[in-house]
């Protein structure tokens, strides 16, 4: 397991966070992978009866490693890898071991699928995909002062960990539109009235801890049983959601116009856009 992700477990609950606190917990290459192995193999575990998710140091996880856009506005290659065993030309199509969700949505997805309870405790700056991360928790705990974006738009992607179908089973479709389209940024209290947070707290990763106790001495089989029976039963499909996400995302990522975006971001001036009529 690498050192990105720290596992510990008690009395049936795995306190699972991002430990790359230098970093603000950004997502590398090696913290995807991490994230999906943690995952599948707590899945795998049979005395884990809850998990509690969250992240080291300043902030939950502040999204995708910059140095990726920077390396897309030089012309490089800045999409995560996919580990050296996963066997696919397009990463956007490859999903491993039989999952619905690709190489880059398992990060997040990975939480949604998993067999027991998952809360996420939200503190700090969670943009992007650490905040596809976190939607893809059952329940989430947020501090009030946590700051929260779904970012994709401010590099001219879309969210593509999985974040379009779990976004619109929180809060209705409107609202799901407006935070994708501008990457407005809210409050931990505001998310709290939109419907992204289960519950504001002054100590997310405490209260997330004693909830994910409380469950840990349910029946086991009941909870498990009614995880599945609730996201079974949501509005949606989820794989082709999930297909969708990913090859909108192909369609646009790499393009002059996103390059454009990536670039007038880093260099902190208004992107110019050619007219798509002559």
């Amino acid at each position: 397991m690498s050192d990105r992700v720290s596992i510990d477990i008690q009395a049936g609950v795995a306190d699972i966070r991002l430990n790359r606190a230098d970093k603000m917990n950004a997502l590398d290459p090696a913290m995807f992978q991490a994230l999906s192995e943690a995952g599948k193999s707590l899945a795998a575990d049979p005395d884990v009866r809850a998990i509690v998710l969250s992240g080291e140091g300043r902030c939950f996880s502040a999204g995708l490693d910059t140095s990726n856009f920077a390396s897309m506005a030089g012309g490089g290659d800045s999409t995560p890898k996919e580990s050296d065993s996963a066997a696919s030309s397009n990463p956007f199509a490859a999903k491993p071991d039989g999952s619905i969700a690709n190489v880059f949505q398992q990060p997040a997805w990975v939480w949604q699928d998993h067999p027991v309870p998952v809360i996420a405790a939200v503190h700090g700056v969670t943009y992007g995909g650490g905040l596809q991360i976190a939607l893809a928790a059952d329940i989430r705990f947020v501090a009030p002062d946590a700051r929260l974006s779904v970012m994709e738009i401010k590099w001219g992607l879309v969210p593509d960990m999985s974040g379009t179908q779990t976004l619109r089973n929180l809060v209705p479709l409107d609202v799901a539109k407006e935070l994708t389209f501008t990457g407005r940024v809210i409050s931990g209290t505001e998310a709290g009235e939109l419907g992204l947070a289960t519950h504001v707290s002054d100590t997310p990763r405490e209260d997330a801890m004693a909830l994910a106790l409380e469950i840990a001495g349910k029946s086991p089989a009941a909870v498990r049983a009614s995880k599945q029976l609730l996201n079974r039963t949501v509005v949606g499909e989820y794989e082709a959601g999930l297909d969708l996400e990913a090859e909108l995302q192909r369609q646009v990522i790499g393009t002059p116009e996103q390059i454009e975006t990536v670039k007038a971001q880093l260099e902190r001036r208004p992107p110019s856009y050619a007219p798509k009529r002559k």
